[in-house]
């Protein structure tokens, strides 16, 4: 039996699904590859049998294996793993192809029972969706890559003969110095919200289905030659930030300060690998709806703030305390976090996921029309807004759980960020 524990920041989300007890919502990431023409299922599933000779993950299981040890994933021999489901589903409008990528959304994977991602081919659209503690969307894309490269090579060796890191290093450090870096950061946390934040989810008792929106873009010409800093996610979060305060405001919650967790890749520069595991650390950003109103100042203040965590070692010594929940029981995952107790999570979720490979302009053999990601939210904080660039298009997707917002407040949301990024919307 082989083995994968879950490292940091795959135990954090499977601790926040466990604040919603036996409602079980919905963990799933699309990804969302358009293409010029349908992909071929059976070549999907060609790839997947022959990456399984190399990698077992994607045919797993999330195991417990006793009930003091270390949850991780689990797989058997080569001749005892399944291929992930790969299915194919006519459609007769596009209409109906965003209505089966919302079903997607929606239908969460057990992970102890089933594989922990899935294929769907729609119209002209291939669809990856996986139980997000597996991997980040980097992660994903990297695994769309590693399969699309397996079935264009036929029966050659894969990967020039050196197979990949798929999964992340261990950290060398001792466990007591260790220790000592995790001890920092929880102290750090307990500080960070002093009166536990609200989100459009705070009061919604009865949460119904995750929906979203994604909107492209064209990339305007101040942000293609730098002389803007709106590629960078502190000046997209101010924008998201001046969209949700009129958001709060429609909604009269209470005007307590905003805090969004903001990942920051831990992969060395220039390396994709690794695939499995969320490789990912958080810098907590802190904001008043007041310091909204000036786009420019609070995204200077918000760089300031990453700038010192940076400095200070917060994201560093975050992903380092982490890897301490790797014993706890998933109900009591999150307990150092006060503002927890009450199922509180965050204000809203906001994440630039960059840009997807320029190195994958056809996958199984079709040509990439565009590619986007869909995290599904949680019932709180229920919303969030997500960006990522796929050549010249700009994708903005907004994800929200019914109740927690509507339609009408999602188009509003998307107009401000396209005011404030100053886009020209694409058909």
């Amino acid at each position: 039996m082989r083995r994968l524990p879950l490292r940091g920041a795959d135990l954090v989300l499977v601790g926040m699904q466990s604040l919603w007890g036996r409602a079980e919502p919905s963990h799933n990431t699309l990804l969302v590859v358009e293409c010029d023409r349908a992909p071929e299922p059976e070549r999907i599933r060609q790839a997947l049998d022959r990456f399984l000779d190399f990698c077992p993950w994607p045919a797993a299981r999330l195991r417990r294996p006793l009930p003091w040890g270390r949850l991780s994933w689990m797989a058997g021999g080569r001749d005892t793993l399944a291929l992930p489901p790969v299915t194919h589903h006519p459609v007769a409008s596009r209409d109906e192809v965003h209505r089966q990528l919302e079903a997607e959304l929606n239908t969460p994977i057990d992970p102890r029972r089933q594989a922990p991602v899935r294929f769907l081919v729609v119209d002209t659209f291939l669809v990856m969706t996986w139980f997000h503690p597996l991997m980040d969307p980097r992660g994903g894309q990297n695994l769309l890559a590693h399969l699309s490269g397996l079935a264009e090579q036929g029966g050659r060796p894969p990967w020039n003969g050196v197979t990949p890191r798929f999964v992340p290093a261990r950290d060398p450090r001792p466990l007591k110095e260790r220790g000592r870096v995790a001890r920092r950061s929880v102290e750090y946390m307990t500080t960070l919200a002093p009166v536990p934040p609200v989100s459009p989810g705070s009061r919604l008792d009865s949460p119904g289905r995750v929906r979203f929106r994604q909107q492209s873009f064209d990339a305007d010409a101040s942000s293609e030659n730098g002389n803007r800093a709106t590629r960078e996610i502190c000046w997209r979060l101010a924008v998201v930030g001046k969209a949700m305060t009129e958001l709060w405001e429609r909604r009269r919650l209470p005007d307590v300060p905003f805090l969004v967790p903001i990942s920051v890749d831990l992969r060395a520069t220039g390396d994709p690998e690794p695939t499995f595991g969320n490789s990912l650390a958080f810098h907590f950003a802190r904001f008043r709806s007041a310091e909204a109103a000036d786009v420019p100042a609070l995204a200077r203040a918000l760089r300031q703030q990453m700038a010192e965590a940076v400095r200070d070692g917060q994201i560093e010594a975050n992903a380092v305390a982490m890897e301490f929940l790797t014993y706890r029981p998933r109900r009591m995952m999150l307990r150092a976090l006060p503002w927890m107790a009450s199922r509180e999570t965050f204000s809203f979720n906001c994440a630039d996921i960059t840009d997807f490979p320029r190195a994958m302009p056809t996958v199984f053999g079709r040509r990439v029309v565009n590619a986007y990601h869909v995290p599904a939210v949680l019932p709180r904080p229920g919303i969030g807004v997500f960006f990522n660039r796929c050549g010249r298009q700009n994708n903005v997707v907004i994800a929200w759980v019914e109740g927690a917002a509507d339609e009408g407040e999602v188009d509003r949301i998307m107009e401000v960020v396209e005011e404030g990024m100053e886009w020209a919307r694409l058909p």
